[in-house]
């Protein structure tokens, strides 16, 4: 199937209370596990590129390593720009395939976060490209996104509705307490539904009924990659990441899209500490890769599954990690 932009598959989330899964791909092994386990799962998949993945790969890279994974499937794929800090970046993007982007004006003062909001979302739509944007400020430290907890601001419900009616935007991000990187809470995890549920309210209430929420920085960080990263020679101490069942939770509400980039990175390193301490005579690029690319597979398959709810998970088995 070729790409396709996120409006129908975030309207049919919102309708059916499931999100789609938005995973941040970096290589060929991140795409194919991403793409295996959707396929498997026949479900709808975002695929997630950030500035400096672009920088990292190429997007001509990315763009026909997409395609030919697009072309094996029979699923529903979007391309997405993720934390696009400029229009600069959104408009690289969508001269190289993407069909979603989103614009991080979050470090603007509102009214220029408006204004430029505004000109990407009228560049995009010409061109039938969505347009995701956030308003507050998640805190924590992944790729382009430098947020100190200070300065961390959750989304006020009323502006949220301002912000949509001025920009146009077809998804909104927003700051509930969740964190970019491996180190979201000291203490226990704590997502502020009730101003979920308000910011939901608060749009249908002015007309933007069934709107799509996005949740960013939602990796759990999962224990069991923690423990094979440490086991095998990493020093990750004190990670934190939101526990699968509070996303399980949002995802039956208006959160229609939950990223998640640490899970997979953490789980290609899990799985590569484990390969070269258990083979120290290998250096084949295609043996620990080809782990890494397994693990993610398996860690893409239990969200698909057991959290976001884009398949029936009363029907299929909790999957077991390394």
């Amino acid at each position: 199937m070729s790409l396709v932009n996120t409006k129908k598959m975030l309207e049919q989330a919102f309708e059916d209370g499931y999100a789609v899964g938005a995973f941040n791909i970096n290589n060929m092994e991140i795409l194919q596990a991403v793409i295996n386990s959707a396929q498997k799962n026949n479900s709808d998949v975002i695929l997630q590129v950030s500035k400096s993945a672009l920088l990292y790969a190429g997007p001509k890279y990315l763009k026909y390593m997409v395609q030919a994974a697009t072309e094996e499937t029979n699923i529903n794929v979007a391309l997405h720009l993720d934390h696009g800090p400029d229009f600069e970046t959104v408009k690289l993007a969508i001269e190289n395939g993407f069909t979603s982007v989103m614009f991080d004006g979050s470090q603007l003062e509102y009214k220029e976060n408006i204004r430029q909001t505004k000109r990407v979302v009228e560049f995009a739509h010409e061109k039938d490209i969505t347009v995701e944007a956030e308003l507050g400020k998640l805190a924590g430290v992944e790729d382009e996104v430098n947020v100190s907890e200070k300065n961390a601001m959750y989304t006020d419900p009323d502006q949220a509705v301002d912000f949509v009616e001025k920009t146009g935007i077809d998804s909104l991000a927003v700051a509930i307490g969740t964190s970019h990187g491996a180190y979201k809470f000291k203490g226990e995890a704590k997502i502020d539904f009730d101003r979920l549920k308000l910011i939901t309210q608060r749009l249908e209430e002015a007309g933007f009924k069934k709107f799509p929420i996005v949740l960013h920085g939602a990796s759990s960080v999962e224990p069991e990659c923690v423990e094979i990263c440490n086991q095998y020679g990493g020093k990750l101490s004190n990670t934190k990441g939101v526990p699968n069942k509070i996303l399980k939770e949002v995802a039956k509400l208006s959160v229609c899209k939950i990223n998640m980039d640490t899970d997979l990175r953490l789980a290609m390193t899990a799985a590569i500490r484990k390969f070269f301490a258990l083979n120290p005579e290998k250096f084949d690029p295609r043996g620990y890769l080809g782990e890494g690319r397994n693990l993610i597979e398996k860690i893409v398959d239990n969200k698909i599954k057991n959290v976001l709810g884009s398949v029936d998970s009363s029907k299929l088995q909790k999957v077991e990690l390394m």
